[in-house]
């Protein structure tokens, strides 16, 4: 499993969520405490907002504890919101443009969990993304399709109902034609202005989500695991949830892709 962490609030070094605590996400890519797995060392990437409404990129293949070029960015670059995220590959290569997280316009997704079987119907899955889109898909992986695919369903106009479609179309195809684990998703993305959250799963293990507020930095943390093991008000995400945080406020939202794939 990926390892991700989010922030959305005053701005800060991206440090402060990134390396820094004592349970960070790069401490996590080599010892994850939830969802145990082998070490996260296929890859790396943050996007981070700033004065411009598109987000800073950068990604790379190294194991993220090894790269000094991320730790000089996290320890001098500010922001008010940004994504994080080291990569476990589930099948696909270990690639720049396989790394989370993935761009379009002012739009950035990270994405923990599987789509079962998506090597077995890639090209069905590929044939989802509209051919306006496709030159965006730089990748391989079905995380990347998933975000693109939300695209096309109208991620701009609404997030959620959007993330609901493209999830369901994904997993009628992995029901179809994959295998179980049909659906495992724990995602983040972002507009620059609001951070959202997805946790879902077809079975009962649903990847990690944890929450939790700091009135020392007045911002707000999500990720895959609790950036510290003393502090005891992270908030679980529900399973089945999406989740929109804006400022100090959270809403937490039924996510139902079952549904929209009934109603299509």
């Amino acid at each position: 499993m990926c390892r991700w962490a989010a922030y959305i609030g005053n701005p800060v070094f991206l440090e402060d969520i990134v390396s820094r605590p004592g349970h960070s996400l790069i401490q996590q890519s080599l010892c994850a405490t939830r969802c145990h797995t082998a070490i996260n060392a296929d890859g790396f990437g943050v996007a981070w907002y700033g004065e411009k409404p598109e987000p800073g990129l950068y990604r790379d293949v190294m194991p993220a504890w090894s790269d000094p070029n991320l730790k000089s960015l996290t320890a001098t670059v500010k922001s008010g919101l940004f994504l994080a995220h080291v990569r476990a590959s589930t099948g696909t290569a270990t690639s720049r443009n396989n790394c989370h997280p993935f761009v379009y316009g002012r739009w950035s997704f990270m994405h923990n969990g599987q789509i079962g079987g998506y090597d077995t119907f890639r090209r069905s899955g590929e044939m989802l993304i509209p051919d306006a889109l496709y030159p965006s898909r730089k990748g391989a992986t079905d995380s990347e399709a998933l975000f693109l695919i939300a695209v096309s369903e109208g991620l701009e106009a609404d997030p959620k109902a959007a993330m609901e479609r493209a999830t369901a179309r994904l997993e009628a195809l992995a029901r179809e034609k994959g295998h179980a684990p049909f659906m495992r998703l724990s995602a983040a993305l972002s507009d620059g202005q609001r951070l959202y959250t997805v946790r879902y799963s077809s079975d009962d293990e649903v990847p990690s989500l944890y929450h939790r507020w700091s009135d020392s930095r007045q911002g707000r943390a999500v990720v895959s695991e609790p950036l510290e093991d003393g502090e005891g008000d992270w908030m679980e995400v529900p399973a089945g949830s999406f989740c929109t945080f804006e400022g100090k406020s959270v809403t937490v939202e039924p996510f139902r892709p079952a549904a929209k794939a009934m109603a299509a």
